[in-house]
């Protein structure tokens, strides 16, 4: 055996103790696992709950809305997301909300920020602060790496810089980043000279076939120590359930497959407590899928999948953001879902 081959083997098996690492997870009676979130060591379930279909909930009923919010922490749901952006602001502030009387001080609370720059930075988290009526946040996200330049955008132009600032002012806790594009601008943002908390990626059953985070990112952040969390479980968006509803693969499927990769947690979009329900007892229940299962789905999927159909946050521009596309000069209306 030739030297090359065996570094190849030893990294090989390095990577697959770091994936299981990943994989273990606390269990209580009845309750909702929990997982590690890369270097921070928190222990988050494996579940979020995603502030933007919250915030959509909330604008359609907002008692209803936080009853399902109580009812997921409840059950042990003890991660939250959100964005400065979602629902112009409205996703946050039903939050704010929905956490008063105690409940704020039960969960892990993320929200996003839209800036690249000091001043844009700094604006968004005086608004995310206000609105979800807090004094710090657990975990902020520069939202949307998309773009090849974002990377350098976020170091040079100062919005890193004022994220430090706001960590040693006690307002952060973590920082990391999401992007739902290109593995490779994922990678830029890890190669750059921080120790990012965490990265927020696609992950679901056709990302192995397409430009895919699973394969190219996950990897990267595994060897880095960086806390994985997993969105666009069904395909994301308006067109969410397109992977079930075109495919044989099932819902459940969907949301088992992506919790048996090495991630911490995967953020879900639940519009209605029948959603939640659905999801608190797949993850109740949670063991990772086996090889033979795994296989099995991936057959299922691989006819619908590798040309991006079911992924058009990868393969569009449909899912960009319009603050971000105005950021980057290209047309705000249009091309849009």
């Amino acid at each position: 055996m030739d030297n090359h081959r065996r570094q190849f083997l030893r990294a090989a098996a390095g990577l697959a103790a770091l994936a299981q690492q990943a994989l273990a997870q606390k269990n209580r009676p009845g309750g909702i696992p929990t997982r590690r979130l890369g270097r921070t060591n928190e222990q988050v379930s494996i579940l979020a709950l995603g502030g933007a279909h919250f915030g959509r909930a909330a604008g359609q009923d907002k008692a209803a809305a936080f009853r399902m919010l109580h009812t997921a922490i409840d059950e042990g749901v003890n991660f939250l997301d959100n964005a400065w952006m979602y629902g112009d602001g409205t996703a946050e502030e039903f939050m704010g909300e929905g956490l008063q009387g105690g409940w704020r001080k039960k969960v892990f609370l993320m929200t996003k920020n839209s800036g690249r720059d000091e001043t844009f930075s700094k604006q968004c988290l005086e608004d995310s602060l206000r609105r979800l009526r807090t004094d710090h946040l657990d975990l902020w996200q520069f939202h949307e790496t998309n773009y090849d330049n974002d990377p350098d955008w976020v170091f040079e132009k100062g919005g890193l810089k004022y994220a430090l600032q706001a960590q040693q002012e006690g307002k952060v806790r973590y920082i990391g980043f999401t992007g739902h594009k290109d593995p490779r601008i994922h990678n830029k943002m890890l190669d750059k000279p921080y120790d990012w908390a965490t990265a927020q990626m696609p992950i679901n059953v056709m990302d192995r076939f397409y430009r895919s985070f699973q394969s190219d990112t996950v990897p990267l952040c595994l060897a880095k120590d960086v806390g994985v969390i997993g969105m666009k479980t069904l395909g994301g968006g308006p067109r969410e359930s397109k992977i079930v509803t075109d495919t044989q693969v099932t819902a459940e499927q969907c949301v088992r497959f992506a919790l048996s990769r090495p991630v911490s947690a995967i953020s879900r979009g639940w519009l209605t407590m029948e959603q939640l329900q659905a999801d608190l007892k797949i993850a109740r229940d949670f063991q990772p899928l086996s090889a033979e299962e795994e296989a099995a789905i991936l057959t299922l999927a691989r006819p619908e999948a590798g040309d991006g159909r079911h992924e058009l946050f990868k393969s569009t521009r449909v899912f960009d953001g319009p603050i971000y596309r105005k950021m980057h000069g290209l047309p705000v209306e249009g091309d849009s879902l």
